[in-house]
């Protein structure tokens, strides 16, 4: 019988903020640990977005690593200050986000065909940050999935306490297959604990990628859990939820995640129509497509009220 592994909710940029994760976890759970979308510095500051999802006192889910991104030192030594004065002890550098405009400044996966400033970057931080645990997230490469290889001598050098991998190039975005290959030859060199993350859409994925890399000391999901978000749950308890009791929990985690942007968005119904309609961009991808595109369509927060008061009635 296959061990249970510790998932990872993986962050997403403009999906798993703080008001996301907390309904998450308390309507549905079964993860680990959830990370907050990277923080990275714009014009020598913060986002205000940015610093409130990784406040303490805002966050109620059992285990949370705040993300970074930075090209360089100077960068991420900012950052990490934040998040030391947030009181982490955990921190997680992003190596993996494909975004071009990120990307060209050798942020994410641009950094990682430049084998001398991923060690410059990584070795800085741990030797001036000796109290912080760090893991990294990280692709397989920007254009070439040896360029992981080049680097596992400089990750297995240092201290980390995991290694995300997303068997993808980050020029590929989310687009085409992940390449298990390429995954395999780095799981053959990598000496930190591994986790893989990439195409996880139902618990049937998860045990066939813990069979097919026995070792493994975890999985990160995105996109899978944003379309289900019972996922992590039905794993952990070996059973599939009925769509009754998912829909129960979802229009409460909907309702949670509703009431808490009603009340901290101030641009009126417009950005909380555009904002509620987000959390539906990946969910339930095979539910009834009539109810589903009703929501997505709405024209104003009445009918989008009404679309979702249709989809969570329906019978």
């Amino acid at each position: 019988m296959q061990k249970t592994l510790p998932i990872h909710f993986a962050p997403l940029q403009g999906y798993t903020d703080v008001f996301y994760r907390n309904a998450h976890a308390a309507c549905f759970g079964g993860i680990d640990t959830y990370y907050t979308p990277f923080v990275r510095l714009e014009k020598g500051g913060f986002r205000h977005r940015d610093v409130r999802g990784i406040e303490p006192g805002n966050n109620q889910v059992p285990h949370l690593i705040p993300q970074l991104i930075a090209p360089s030192f100077d960068k991420a030594d900012k950052i990490l200050s934040l998040f030391i004065e947030k009181g982490y002890k955990e921190v997680d550098i992003n190596m993996g986000c494909p975004f071009p405009m990120l990307a060209k400044r050798h942020n994410g996966s641009g950094i990682l065909p430049y084998p001398e400033e991923v060690q410059a970057l990584l070795s800085l931080l741990i030797t001036e940050y000796p109290q912080i645990s760090f893991s990294i997230k990280m692709r397989l490469g920007w254009e070439d999935p040896k360029e992981c290889l080049k680097l596992a001598p400089i990750i297995n050098e240092l201290p980390l306490r995991q290694v995300v991998m997303h068997p993808r190039l980050g020029k590929q975005q989310y687009k085409g297959e992940v390449d298990l290959k390429a995954f395999e030859a780095f799981q053959g060199v990598c000496k930190h604990p591994l986790i893989y993350n990439g195409d996880i859409n139902s618990v049937e994925d998860i045990h066939h990628i813990q069979e097919q890399f026995p070792g493994l000391a975890g999985m990160m999901i995105g996109r899978g859990l944003l379309a289900n978000s019972a996922l992590a749950l039905e794993y952990r308890q070996n059973r599939t939820l009925e769509l009754d009791e998912i829909r129960e929990k979802l229009q409460s985690m909907h309702r949670c995640v509703y009431n808490q942007y009603a009340e901290q968005l101030e641009g009126g119904d417009e950005q909380l129509l555009n904002k509620m309609k987000t959390f539906w961009e990946y969910l339930m991808p095979q539910a009834d497509r009539k109810l589903l595109k009703a929501i997505h369509k709405s024209t104003s927060l009445n009918k989008y009220n009404q679309a979702i008061l249709a989809f969570f009635n329906q019978r």
